[in-house]
């Protein structure tokens, strides 16, 4: 099939990925915020435990972003919704984010690209920055512990975690050490917001979810003023 052309209003689509389709779904800004020169990619939790691009956490985080002029970019890893193929255990899931970045960079040249993630969508995301650059990565309850974060890469750009101090899946503790020890290998740019009362899919918390996310990125806004990000 051919390359669908990045579009500019709300669509569902499906690009040629590494082991068949890949499900996509673009939102532009809200409309009532000017937009920005930015999209962000977002990954969507383990499709093996009812994760998807549908997610409250993941569609709320893309409506923070969107709040803020972003356009975002939520897609289903192979084998989950409308994706072909089958769980690759982060492997392939980080060929199917490298194809959808691909897409979001041809389609869109000139904006900045960020990268998301919650869960294991924060590991497949934390995995691949090194590679992908993005100019931002957003890190939602990164799943220290239970996948294998040794290898990861630092990352250098600037980078916001958000953990609940209840997660009943991921550790909290084990993340805190976990972002302290690389935190400390970078300097500056890198922030972990701890959550009170807050579980792994931020049950009733999901406003302060979107309140972090505002606030912890606005700095790091391309284009015009923050204003949106009150």
């Amino acid at each position: 099939m051919s390359t669908p052309a990045f579009p500019d209003t709300t669509a569902t689509l499906s690009l040629s990925g590494p082991v068949g389709l890949l499900e996509v779904a673009v939102d532009p800004p809200e409309a009532e915020v000017a937009p920005r020169p930015l999209v962000a990619v977002i990954c969507h939790p383990l499709p093996t435990e009812g994760g998807t691009m549908h997610n409250k956490v993941v569609t709320m985080a893309a409506r923070a972003l969107r709040e803020l002029g972003a356009t975002t970019v939520r897609f289903n890893f192979r084998g989950t919704g409308g994706s072909e193929g089958a769980f690759d255990h982060g492997e392939g899931e980080l060929d199917d984010l490298r194809t959808v970045v691909a897409w979001v960079r041809a389609g869109r040249p000139d904006a900045a690209l960020w990268l998301a993630g919650f869960s294991f969508g924060a590991y497949v995301s934390l995995r691949g920055a090194a590679e992908l650059q993005p100019g931002l990565l957003l890190s939602i309850a990164p799943p220290a512990g239970r996948w294998a974060f040794e290898d990861i890469e630092t990352p250098t750009m600037p980078w916001l975690v958000i953990q609940g101090d209840e997660d009943e899946i991921v550790d909290p503790q084990a993340v805190y050490d976990w972002f302290e020890a690389v935190s400390k290998q970078r300097g500056e740019g890198a922030e972990l917001v701890r959550v009170p009362e807050t579980s792994h899919f931020f049950h009733r918390k999901l406003m302060d979810l979107r309140g972090a996310i505002k606030h912890g990125v606005q700095r790091y806004l391309p284009g015009g003023d923050t204003d949106n990000a009150a």
